[in-house]
């Protein structure tokens, strides 16, 4: 009884903490930024596109509108921008989701998407592509990458054993195991075959790069995404109780090694989809769902619309600047994303420290 109390108390000071006066405003103001974002981002870079042609093209591809658009700008709004514009939303948004899922489910604030070896096991089936010469082009490296990704994933899930889903940290140690391998096996591979092309292509890949991102690739990245949310949004509250251990999950009615392992699973494929698309996208899901608590609270269903929105607009414009600060070179993502989040990271340990 004493259990059910407690527990039935921390899921009230859960949803009392939860309730900013401003939450609808905050979601409201997100997504009208994520809009917003999104047509600017289209506009920047080498070509001076207005706004007015970003839409005339939208609503003439979609059949909405019959509008006479310049074949080059509609080619360069179309087949170039939007994809990616688009894609950076899309893996922002799953990061950033994925990373306050592996936070919550372990229990671990400095856990990210990429915990469980997912990113190393897609760098090394992406090397195999483009090393190794499996298959050509940007499908068969997608597809390399991902089935590395699954991979590494069923390595983790094997070497944690039946019992990970009662012990976080036993599923945390082989994630941070087979990563290392993963990681191991790409620089023998790379140092092996001597290629300084292929090595420069692996290296922009690993560091993160959405200039690949297509129509197809989005075409299969957003329904999973969309899979994934739903999952999670359904598991709001049981997310919730996972921040109270265990046992206050269990009183609540939670099926603990279920709930943790269905969670688990989500994330993970989410993570290898979003690898494949764009690579090695660092700190996103470590820094966006803290930044996202510091304004819903810790309730999750507030946290979870926000976090997916504030991580679809971060990288939507740091892939903006990556591709515009020193054109016509390009940045590689990750790096701004590192640049950004290790300040992010360090404020955040400093501030864990004066907690504890």
């Amino acid at each position: 009884m004493a259990r059910r109390t407690a527990a039935a108390a921390a899921g009230a000071v859960v949803s009392r903490r939860a309730r900013p006066a401003g939450t609808v405003a905050l979601l409201v103001t997100l997504l009208v930024g994520l809009v917003v974002s999104i047509g600017t981002a289209v506009t920047v870079g080498p070509a001076d596109i207005p706004v007015s042609t970003v839409w005339a093209v939208v609503a003439d591809r979609l059949g909405l509108a019959d509008v006479d658009v310049p074949l080059l700008r509609e080619h360069v709004v179309w087949r170039l921008r939007l994809p990616r514009v688009l894609g950076a939303a899309v893996v922002g948004a799953g990061l950033a989701a994925a990373g306050a899922v592996m936070q919550t489910v372990t229990r671990n604030p400095l856990a990210d998407p990429y915990l469980l070896g997912v990113s190393s096991g897609a760098s090394l089936g992406a090397v195999a592509v483009l090393v190794l010469g499996v298959g050509g082009g940007v499908a068969a490296l997608t597809g390399g990458a991902f089935a590395g990704a699954l991979a590494a994933f069923a390595v983790v899930a094997g070497v944690a054993g039946r019992r990970a889903a009662l012990a976080p940290a036993r599923v945390v140690l082989a994630g941070v195991a087979v990563a290392q391998l993963c990681g191991a096996a790409t620089s023998f591979v790379i140092i092996w075959v001597a290629d300084p092309h292929a090595t420069q292509s692996i290296t922009f890949w690993l560091s993160g790069s959405l200039a690949r991102v297509d129509w197809t690739a989005l075409a299969w990245a957003g329904p999973v995404l969309v899979a994934v949310l739903t999952l999670v949004a359904a598991h709001a509250r049981a997310l919730n109780a996972f921040a109270f251990g265990e046992d206050a999950a269990s009183t609540l009615g939670v099926s603990v090694t279920r709930v943790r392992w269905l969670l688990l699973v989500g994330a993970a494929l989410l993570t290898a989809v979003l690898v494949a698309v764009s690579g090695a996208v660092g700190f996103v899901g470590l820094i966006l769902p803290h930044a996202a608590r510091f304004l819903t609270g810790p309730d999750h269903r507030r946290l979870l619309p926000a976090v997916v929105l504030a991580g679809a607009i971060f990288l939507v414009w740091v892939d903006t600047a990556a591709r515009t600060l020193f054109a016509p070179r390009e940045l590689p993502v990750g790096v701004l994303t590192a640049l950004l989040g290790v300040p992010a990271f360090v404020w955040l340990l400093h501030r864990r420290k004066g907690r504890d």
